[in-house]
This record gives C-alpha cells, sequence and structure tokens, in this order.
C-alpha cells in the first residue's frame, strides 16, 4: 500500500481506530477489509483498477478539499454524494506496523471507477472493473477475493495465506519479485475452491522449481540478470520454519513480463494440473476439489 511520505493526510482522515483485519494482493489490486467490515483498495490497486498511474491518484487526493474545486474531483464528489456518502474523504489513513496505509472505502472506489469509466473517453479498463464490481457488488467482491466471513472470521487457509504473504512483503530486496507474491492469482481461487493451502500444499514450491528450470533452459540471466537468494521466513507454526530461513530465489523486476507470460501459457495451462492431480493421489486434496480448481484456471471464453 502507498506509503505516507507521498500523501498529505488531513485529520478527518485519520482512522486509527481502525486495523486492517485482512488484506491480499490479487492480479496487482490491493484490497482488503478494516476491523468494522468495511472493505476497500489500496490507492495503487484503484490506480490499477481505474487505468490510470498511481501519480494520478496521488494528485487528486493532495488537491482533495482545496478551494476552488477543480472539474475532476467535483464530479468524483458528486457521485460520492449521489451514493448518500461524506464527498470530503477520500481514504482512510489507517496504522499498520508502524507504517501508515490508505484504504479508499467502497463508495469512494466505484465514483473514482464510474468517473474513469464513462467521463474519460477511451479507459476500457475502468469500464471492465466497474462492470465487474457493479455486477459482483463492491462488498462481495472484496470479501470472496480476500476470504473475509462476514461474521469476522478468517478461515484456517486464508489466515496461514495472510501470514506468509505478510512475511515475505519486505523480505525481497528492491528491485526483485518473489515467486510466492506473484502467484497470488492462482492460490485465492485454490483457497476458493476448498483446497486448504498451507503447510501441507504449498504451490509455489512446485512454480519456483519449474521457473528455474525454464530460466537457466533459456539462458534468461543473459536478458535480464542474474537471479539472487533470500530469507524466507515461514509462519512459526508451519513444519517448515524449523529450518527458517528458506533461501529460495528471487528474480530481477525486469523480468517480471516473462515470468507472467510463462506462467500464465505454461504453467497454469501445463502444469498445474499435474500438481493438483498429484496432490490428490497423495490424499491431500480430494479429487472433486481439485477438479474444480483444475476448472477455474480453464481459460473462458471470449464474449463481444
Amino acid at each position: 500500500m502507498t506509503n505516507s511520505a507521498s500523501l498529505a493526510i488531513t485529520p478527518s482522515q485519520l482512522s486509527f481506530d481502525l486495523e486492517i483485519v485482512v488484506e491480499a494482493e490479487i492480479d496487482g489490486v490491493g484490497m482488503g477489509v478494516l476491523g468494522d467490515g468495511t472493505p476497500f483498495l489500496t490507492l495503487r490497486g484503484l490506480s490499477r483498477m481505474c487505468g490510470v498511474a498511481i501519480s494520478t491518484l496521488v494528485k487528486l487526493t493532495d488537491e482533495w478539499g482545496q478551494i476552488p474545486t477543480k472539474g475532476r474531483e467535483q464530479k468524483i464528489r458528486d457521485l460520492i454524494k449521489a451514493q448518500g456518502f461524506d464527498d470530503t474523504v477520500f481514504f482512510h489513513a489507517v496504522k499498520k506496523n508502524g507504517t501508515i496505509h490508505h484504504a479508499v472505502p467502497a463508495h469512494v472506489c466505484m465514483a473514482a471507477l464510474e468517473y474513469y469509466a464513462f467521463e474519460v473517453s477511451g479507459n476500457d479498463h475502468a469500464i471492465k472493473s466497474y462492470r465487474t464490481l457493479a455486477k459482483k457488488g463492491f462488498t462481495d467482491f472484496v470479501y470472496a477475493q480476500v476470504g473475509y466471513n462476514p461474521d469476522g472470521k478468517v478461515s484456517l487457509a486464508w489466515q496461514q495465506f495472510h501470514d506468509r504473504v505478510s512475511l515475505v512483503a519486505n523480505a525481497v530486496p528492491a528491485g526483485y519479485f518473489s515467486i510466492y507474491q506473484e502467484i497470488a492469482g492462482m492460490i485465492v481461487p485454490m483457497i476458493n475452491a476448498g483446497i486448504d493451502v498451507g503447510p501441507h500444499i504449498v504451490p509455489d514450491i512446485s512454480v519456483g522449481q519449474r521457473w528455474a528450470k525454464h530460466w537457466k533452459a533459456e539462458s534468461l540471466e543473459v536478458l535480464f540478470g542474474e537471479r539472487k537468494q533470500y530469507l524466507h521466513e515461514y509462519p512459526v507454526y508451519f513444519p517448515q520454519a524449523l529450518s527458517n530461513p528458506q533461501t529460495p530465489y528471487c528474480y530481477p523486476d525486469e523480468a517480471l513480463g516473462e515470468f507472467r507470460k510463462w506462467f500464465r501459457k505454461t504453467y497454469l495451462e501445463a502444469h498445474l494440473s499435474d500438481y493438483l492431480q498429484g496432490q490428490a493421489k497423495l490424499g491431500k486434496v480430494k479429487p472433486a476439489v481439485a477438479t474444480k480448481a483444475i476448472e477455474a484456471f480453464k481459460p473462458k471464453a471470449i464474449t463481444k
């Protein structure tokens, strides 16, 4: 989430009485739920859904409330008021682990998306995002993505996922990406399908091993630079924690596009089925659940 250094914060935006219950980054979109059940997107997550640069929203929030009100801000504020919400606050500033995080609530997200979808011509990405959230409902969409139950309890699999993401977040050196962080978009559908991703099912190992083979076979270090090892800690309640810290490889950010293309076209289409069926044979996953998860990753038909 965007840190506080780049944004001015007014007293009305401070929400230190709230806490982030659960958060995750799904397909590059940061989202989560606050302690009072409020679903949110991070400022960077909202910028991705709106199809605009993060700097665009940072500038908007910095200017929010200034007089005279600029045209873009006024239109978004009018859309917020039309939903019956306070239009003076764009985000909630929530402190977590000593750092201020910026949580943009549903009504602001939907207003911003509506503006960029229908007031800014040619923004097909914002239109698609708006229709997705309007169809599913913002709250239901975020709850489902991060595995939050309305009664305030988070399933064990989701808690384990959250704990691992939190441990990896600050472990990877600047300029590099980790396999675990990048495959969140695969882990989420697996958990939603009923697979208990955790100590006994660690899909990032499978992905990491196959990617490492591809990396070496294609001599990708020549194109993108050398990979390096980093210290990775498993949560203390994982059996793997006995041998902490692990030393998996992280890869140069320059190779991120290549990894995502390989992951989507090679791993998901050619190897994921074998991995899940193998887990089913070991008794770690019920065959019906493995089949459901495999079906979730099959390419969807394109509709016009």
